[in-house]
């Protein structure tokens, strides 16, 4: 099972300088009128209208008053909620709140601020819309805040509805343009050896082993490790008391050997690490084949020129990518990095929602916001490096996998994708990740993302 890691390292605010131009200008720059979320540029959470506070909170989609409607006044612009006709996305003091959208503190000029992203100002005055400082230590407060510019000022206004293009032919589609089904704890199958200790054991999140996997079109596969004497070992949450677990380079050589029978196909494999990046090496060493099939995007210019397509990766047999979610930091410290021998760090390279939509009896929770925010890290689903895109990992499962309530969660996958992950992420989901993908059918909206690529 998917659970959050505390990364070392975070991630600098954005930094932005803004000039304010005259309102004329102000209102000529701005988006087309029509529903927005008003999103944070450095957290990625959303502008909610919260009983006439302003706070950001994860996104949401259609629920929580995070809907704004967007249009031009004689002044400037007003964001007036979806739900509350009438109340507006406002200022009172040093506090965003909902104001009446006839008060004067409803207007806002809306500045260009480079990279996609927008300044909220108060007509005639230097006050912005902007997320609170950071406490030492804490997340950014909820409660948004009218003062000064700079990084924390700067917004995203996404379309409720964005528009989209046909995706592009097999020969043209780069990586980050494609979807990928993905099997969670793919291992935890019941079917190829042991992963848990009695009882955990009775709730398998897949039904299929990954040979069977492999042939049902899954290309995501994650994988949980531990260390034990006989190396990295395939179990949830830990290996002890676990009747015949599956090792590590097992699996990768089952996947390897399926890439050398299928040469037009592409596998990424996520691992929930908990090994020394020594023993990952050595297990990884024993796979026959995995340095012919291994895609190194660090030593390929994938940071400055962006994914390159599908097909080229084929053409080179670039088609197997290691992702660890372990730190580098750690690895430094032990010597030893893991991008050393192939397997790249997953917070460098991807972006990820939180694991878990609530336990498998209960209501579900369908935001969707970073794996990795919190106090000691910031890393939002909307983040982009110039043309580098990360590829986005939607997950969509429980905390325990009951069969009914992943089938139920799997019909609804698609819907989640487009209406709450996607404008979350500003990005299609690359790995759609579920448990017990033969219910529900989520192969099918699989192919549904793939029809169309997300602006």
């Amino acid at each position: 099972m998917r659970t959050p890691h505390a990364l070392l390292a975070t991630t600098a605010a954005l930094a932005a300088t803004v000039v304010a131009p005259s309102t004329g200008a102000a209102a000529e720059a701005a988006p087309a009128p029509g529903a927005y979320y008003v999103q944070s540029a450095v957290t990625g959470l959303n502008a909610s209208d919260a009983s006439g506070a302003v706070e950001q909170h994860n996104p949401k989609g259609d629920e929580d008053r995070q809907q704004w409607t967007l249009r031009s006044t004689g002044s400037g612009h007003v964001l007036e909620n979806t739900v509350a006709a009438g109340s507006c996305l406002g200022r009172s003091g040093e506090q965003a709140r909902t104001v009446a959208c006839t008060s004067a503190d409803a207007t806002w000029e809306i500045t260009p601020a480079g990279a996609d992203q927008y300044t909220l100002k108060a007509p005639g005055t230097d006050r912005h819309l902007t997320v609170a400082a950071k406490p030492s230590g804490a997340n950014y407060p909820a409660q948004l805040s009218v003062g000064s510019g700079g990084g924390l000022a700067s917004w995203y206004l996404t379309p409720v509805t964005s528009s989209t293009r046909p995706m592009p032919s097999a020969a043209d589609r780069t990586l980050d343009e494609v979807t990928f089904l993905t099997s969670h704890n793919a291992y935890a199958n019941g079917v190829d050896g042991g992963f848990a200790p009695p009882f955990v054991n009775w709730f398998p999140n897949q039904s299929r082993g990954i040979q069977q996997q492999l042939s049902d079109g899954v290309r995501g596969f994650m994988l949980d490790i531990h260390q034990t004497p006989d190396g990295a070992i395939l179990c949830h949450n830990s290996c002890t008391l676990v009747s015949n677990p599956v090792a590590l380079w097992v699996d990768i050589q089952r996947i390897v050997d399926f890439l050398k029978a299928n040469p037009d196909q592409v596998i990424t494999v996520f691992l929930e690490d908990y090994v020394d990046p020594g023993v990952l090496k050595s297990e990884l060493a024993r796979v026959n084949g995995l340095s012919d099939v291994l895609y190194r995007p660090d030593q390929t210019g994938v940071k400055q020129n962006g994914w390159p397509k599908v097909s080229d990766l084929i053409s080179a047999n670039d088609r197997l990518l290691l992702f660890t979610d372990h730190s580098r930091s750690s690895d430094q410290s032990a010597g030893l990095t893991r991008d050393s021998f192939g397997v790249m760090y997953q917070s460098e390279w991807t972006v990820e929602n939180y694991w878990s939509m609530g336990s498998g009896a209960s209501a579900s929770n369908w935001s969707c916001y970073s794996r990795w925010y919190g106090a000691n890290t910031n890393i939002p689903l909307t983040r982009t490096e110039g043309a580098f895109q990360p590829l986005f990992v939607m997950n969509h499962f429980r905390d325990t996998t009951l069969a009914g309530t992943a089938e139920t969660d799997n019909t609804k996958v698609a819907d989640r994708a487009r209406r709450f992950c996607q404008p979350a992420a500003r990005k299609k989901p690359n790995f759609l990740a579920v448990d017990r993908y033969d219910l529900g059918n989520p192969t099918a909206a699989v192919n549904s993302l793939n029809t169309y690529v997300y602006p």
